[in-house]
């Protein structure tokens, strides 16, 4: 199996005496051994060898192994959320005294775990300008231990240079960790670039149909094995369950990419013969800031599409009121669209000085395309932009 997306269908862990096509759930909460020594070996790593489903579960280390395929990274581990995976991949590796640089623009809640709870830690952290990539390297510490970055940045889909940042971070010798959750590994593959560690929100674009709850961290083999030391002793572990249906999901991850993107391109050319919006931001939109990068290191745009209202937050509410087909959620990445005002929801704990940093605007809405057909999205959009200005 030369190809990522025919592994993606095809890698199977375990089959049982009843030779299934399709891998069956492995719920259970432990596995038993014929012996003592047996035993003994397993909790030495000696052998290799399922022991407790916090450690590892049939289920979850297929889904691991699918998104290692990929990625093309060595190894992975699955945790329960996306968040989960983030704040690991993070703190194994940092500690009092460590200091980290991160993109300005990051999810909410990742910015929450930097600001607010790794001070107490004593860890330092700066945040350099997403669209100042010159300033990377004149931010690096001697105590500077990693660099985190999400690309296309969510919600503004800004771009980041990773074969520029890969550079910086080899050069300096510290840990590049890329949030590739919105572009998934179909559209992008950060370890060619120099990423030591991949993140995902496998709960967006890998499940694709707003049922399931996970994370993935992949990367080089012996820091794994490091993240999963820390989550085997903290717990964060991704249900069988979960991961059954999170590894079924990436067997149509790149037709339904395929799709998204574009769904999200027509739209986003649609979007910017409105008078009503005053800008739109998609990677591929050729009046992207860094549309160039994107061509070169994304293979489609992805599945968000941002743009700003020129009424601000009142024409932003009235237009969110007016859908009719599209969903008010929180979630992303479905296969139904969705419309969230990142301001008032995902993005409402930064302060509005931290906000317009990084083009959280108030009328700012994101976009989560689905696979409804193209023209059904945009007569809908288009009826609530009507009504907004009303």
């Amino acid at each position: 199996m030369s190809k990522k997306e025919t592994k993606a269908v095809r890698i199977q862990v375990t089959k049982t005496k009843q030779k299934e096509h399709s891998t069956p759930l492995f719920i259970t909460s432990s596995f038993t051994f014929d012996t003592q020594e047996e035993m003994r070996a397993a909790f030495a790593d000696e052998t290799e060898a399922n022991i407790y489903s916090r450690f590892s579960n049939p289920n979850v280390r297929e889904f691991e192994e699918k998104m290692c395929a990929l990625e093309g990274a060595e190894d992975g581990f699955a945790t329960a959320s996306g968040m989960a995976a983030i704040f690991a991949s993070i703190i194994t590796f940092l500690g009092k005294g460590d200091h980290l640089l991160s993109a300005s623009s990051v999810f909410g809640a990742t910015h929450t775990i930097i600001t607010k709870y790794f001070p107490k830690w004593g860890i330092e952290h700066s945040y350099f300008d997403i669209n100042k990539p010159e300033t990377i390297e004149k931010l690096i510490k001697k105590n500077t231990k990693m660099i985190f970055v999400e690309t296309p940045t969510n919600p503004g889909l800004d771009i980041i240079d990773l074969e520029l940042i890969g550079k910086v971070a080899k050069k300096h010798k510290v840990l590049l960790n890329v949030d590739n959750c919105f572009a998934t590994p179909v559209l992008q593959q950060p370890a060619g670039y120099g990423a030591d560690l991949v993140t995902h929100s496998a709960t967006k674009f890998i499940d694709g149909q707003g049922r399931v709850m996970g994370g993935v961290v992949v990367g080089r083999k012996e820091l794994i094995k490091e993240i999963r030391l820390f989550c085997r002793a903290t717990g964060p572990a991704l249900s069988p369950f979960n991961a059954w249906v999170l590894s079924k999901s990436l067997e149509t991850l790149d037709v339904r990419m395929e799709r998204h993107s574009k769904n999200a391109l027509k739209l986003a050319e649609w979007l910017e013969f409105r008078e009503d919006v005053e800008l739109v931001k998609y990677p591929y939109l050729k009046g992207h800031p860094q549309f160039k990068i994107a061509k070169k290191q994304m293979s489609a745009g992805g599945g968000i599409v941002s743009f700003t209202l020129k009424g601000g937050l009142k024409a932003g509410k009235r237009f969110l009121d007016s859908l009719k087909m599209a969903s008010l959620t929180a979630n992303l990445g479905d296969t139904r669209t969705i419309a969230t005002h990142p301001a008032s929801t995902t993005h409402a704990k930064l302060t509005e000085e931290e906000r317009q940093a990084v083009g959280i605007t108030p009328g700012l809405v994101r976009i989560s395309v689905g696979l409804e057909h193209a023209d059904d999205i945009i007569a809908d959009i288009g009826q609530a932009l009507d009504k907004s200005k009303k």
